[in-house]
């Protein structure tokens, strides 16, 4: 599984990747987490606001800071 958070590194893209850490953490499973940063990436995926979270290139949240509880449903039905 992978998962990829998208920001430039704002406050906000900062608590998404912590929340997605700690939801992985918290399920145990295996995830590889990458940080997409450049704009011109994010764009290209479609992508408009930030921050935004992809698992396996599906976004299941953009423009806002998705909670814990969030994440960790969307990753148990990938």
């Amino acid at each position: 599984m992978k998962i990829e958070i998208m920001g430039t590194g704002c406050p906000k893209c900062e608590t998404a990747q912590r929340n997605v850490e700690a939801a992985v953490r918290e399920l145990g499973i295996e995830a590889q987490i990458v940080k997409v940063d450049q704009v011109a990436d994010i764009v290209a995926r479609g992508v408009m606001m930030t921050p935004a979270v992809a698992v396996d290139e599906r976004i299941i949240a953009s423009g806002r800071v998705p909670t814990v509880e969030e994440i960790k449903r969307q990753l148990q039905e990938a």
